[in-house]
C-alpha cells in the first residue's frame, strides 16, 4: 500500500453542512472527538477545525483533576468528567477548582 501526504493534521478541513455559520472558536462535535473551529465556516462551505492543541473551555460544576479525561456535553455546551452520551474531548492539563468556570483541555488529537 502507498500513501500520499494530505495535510499535517493539527487542523482539518471541515464542511459546514448546517444552515448557520459556525463561528471561530466554536466547539465542533466530530462524533468520536471534538474540534475547535479555526475560522468562521459559512453554511455549505469548508473551513478549518483544530483537532490538536490546548483550549480554554467552559466547564460543568465540580472540580476537575489534572489529567482527568474530559467530555463535551453538547446539550449544556460545556466540559464534564461524565462520559455517558457525551463526546470525548481530551484531558485536563491543569486542575480546575469546583467553583471555577473554565478548564484547560488538551484535545485528543
Amino acid at each position: 500500500m502507498k500513501a500520499t501526504f494530505w495535510q499535517a493534521g493539527n487542523a482539518l478541513d471541515y464542511q459546514n453542512t448546517g444552515n448557520t455559520v459556525i463561528e471561530a472558536g466554536s466547539v465542533v462535535d466530530l462524533n468520536t472527538r471534538i474540534g475547535v473551529a479555526g475560522t468562521n465556516i459559512q453554511p455549505e462551505q469548508v473551513g478549518s477545525v483544530h483537532v490538536e492543541g490546548v483550549f480554554v473551555m467552559p466547564k460543568a460544576a465540580g472540580a476537575i483533576a489534572l489529567g482527568a479525561a474530559v467530555f463535551y456535553n453538547s446539550t449544556a455546551g460545556n466540559i464534564t468528567t461524565t462520559g455517558g452520551g457525551n463526546t470525548p474531548a481530551g484531558y485536563a492539563v491543569q486542575a480546575a477548582a469546583a467553583d471555577g468556570v473554565t478548564v484547560y483541555v488538551k484535545l485528543l488529537g
